[in-house]
């Protein structure tokens, strides 16, 4: 009973094994269904065959920089809020940490810059499509005007002048100002949440906005001082409101709507003439992520591979001699065990690779060293099941009692040691940049399938031949 178990088992491991082998190189098995095929007259299907995803350092993508307008956010939070707007940014292109974007901030200047790199997509449009453009949702309150008529003068006096000429002038950063509304602290940035409604009346399809506790709290203070007063609501820079019924955003409208009392709840409306399709995509683009600051597309271009295949090629032949170097000491040092060691490795690699294409995990240089250190993690899991393997036989045990009490002993060293690697992968995959969660991201699918290897095939292995007559052979096993 006890080998009819170990036999099934055995079975298993070897059909896991076929599937995954044939999931990560499925040439040969479709060459065989086309010979067959072709000789016995069936229609047996290819294995599917699913492509690695290479990172932007091994295959090339998109290039993206934005320009962040800060003009409204005090100096002392800059870096907060660019922080903010990687974070939003990089949540959107990165799909649980695995598409491995490049997303980060960059002072040049006075200007704050935000580049984004995403691999695999040559079409510059279509990244810019993943990024989302997502609207910056602000309230302006209007001014005064005697602050209009300021602003309008200022106009007035850089009209006809170059830019060099501008500098020149005093505060002539004024003319680039809305001269009718000012910005509050009301953005998107406080909204929780966009759903469509209709207005009972026309039955006009509008948006309804839910903002967070303090911008509730915000959206009540502005209502207050704005009663009786426009408040305008913009979105990327434009009025979103058509008061007049034109479809056109004209200067008559910025004059409304008009606030009529204070408003609490934290509740707004946006209305305009725009059809269910649209209103949908608005609230798609503002349920997606509020950005904390607008952004602007100044530079964007596909980019090649900046290692490349060759390097590529270089790095998996030196994996392939590491590995094979570490087979070859396994068998030399512990013969038999060794072996068995070799052929667990071998299912071990397949069965990593292919979980790296189910999932499907980016593959950049930081991703490979993440795997080809749990490849380390796995052989010094057999190593810790060998020596004390040795240590039972030497003290004279059967030889099915010492490989069981060698794996039982062995195995508090094996978890802990995986275990505490695991959670520091786990710190880096939640706490770390793009390339660092990629590396993490490998080394924990690799050590979780290691302590499986060493446990469950490394053992029935050893279980199975010790019940052969290589059993009994004590030089391929001292």
């Amino acid at each position: 009973m006890f080998q009819k178990k170990i036999n099934l088992i055995l079975i298993a491991i070897l059909i896991l094994a076929f599937l995954s082998g044939n999931l990560v190189y499925p040439k040969y098995f479709n060459l065989g269904v086309d010979f067959l095929n072709s000789k016995a007259n069936l229609k047996l299907p290819h294995f599917f065959n699913l492509p690695f995803k290479l990172g932007l350092d091994l295959q090339g993508g998109s290039h993206l920089i934005y320009e962040a307008n800060l003009s409204q956010v005090e100096r002392g939070d800059y870096r907060e809020a660019m922080e903010g707007l990687r974070d939003v940014i990089e949540r959107r292109v990165n799909l649980f940490g695995v598409r491995e974007p490049v997303v980060q901030t960059q002072e040049v200047g006075d200007s704050f810059r935000l580049i984004v790199e995403l691999a695999g997509i040559k079409d510059t449009g279509e990244a810019i499509k993943m990024i989302g453009e997502t609207p910056y949702l602000e309230f302006l309150e209007q001014r005064t005007e005697e602050e209009t008529q300021i602003i309008l003068d200022k106009q007035k006096e850089l009209e006809g002048k170059s830019y060099e000429e501008y500098q020149q002038i005093e505060n002539w950063q004024l003319a680039f100002q809305n001269p009718y509304f000012k910005p509050t602290k009301l953005t998107g940035k406080y909204l929780e949440k966009a759903q469509l409604s209709f207005d009972q009346t026309t039955n006009k399809p509008q948006i309804q906005l839910k903002f967070n506790d303090e911008g509730s709290q915000l959206f009540g203070e502005i209502t207050e001082r704005n009663t009786k007063k426009p408040l305008a609501i913009f979105l990327d820079g434009m009025s979103i409101i058509d008061t007049d019924g034109d479809g056109q955003i004209s200067f008559n409208d910025l004059y409304a709507p008009i606030v009529q009392e204070k408003i609490t709840g934290g509740q707004a409306v946006i209305t305009g003439e725009m059809n269910v399709i649209k209103a949908k995509e608005i609230i798609q683009r503002l349920n997606s992520g509020a950005l904390p600051v607008p952004i602007k597309l100044i530079s964007q271009q596909t980019v090649g591979p900046t290692l490349g295949a060759i390097s590529l090629e270089k790095s998996l032949r030196a994996g392939m001699i590491g590995a094979l170097a570490v087979i070859l000491f396994m068998i030399l040092f512990y013969r038999l065990p060794g072996i068995l060691a070799a052929l667990a490795l071998s299912i071990y690699l397949v069965l990593v690779l292919s979980l790296f294409k189910l999932i499907p995990v980016t593959l950049t240089l930081a991703g490979i060293g993440g795997f080809i250190l749990s490849i380390g993690m796995a052989v010094d899991a057999n190593i810790l099941i060998f020596s004390r393997t040795r240590e039972e036989i030497k003290e004279k045990k059967d030889f099915v009692i010492s490989v069981e009490e060698g794996v039982r002993r062995a195995w508090p060293s094996i978890r802990d040691g995986n275990v505490t690697t695991i959670l520091v992968s786990l710190i880096l995959f939640f706490f770390g940049t793009s390339f660092v969660q990629g590396f993490a991201l490998t080394l924990i699918l690799g050590v979780a399938v290691s302590m499986f290897s060493a446990i469950i095939i490394t053992n029935h292995f050893l279980k199975f031949v010790v019940s052969t007559r290589l059993g009994k052979i004590n030089w391929l096993w001292k």
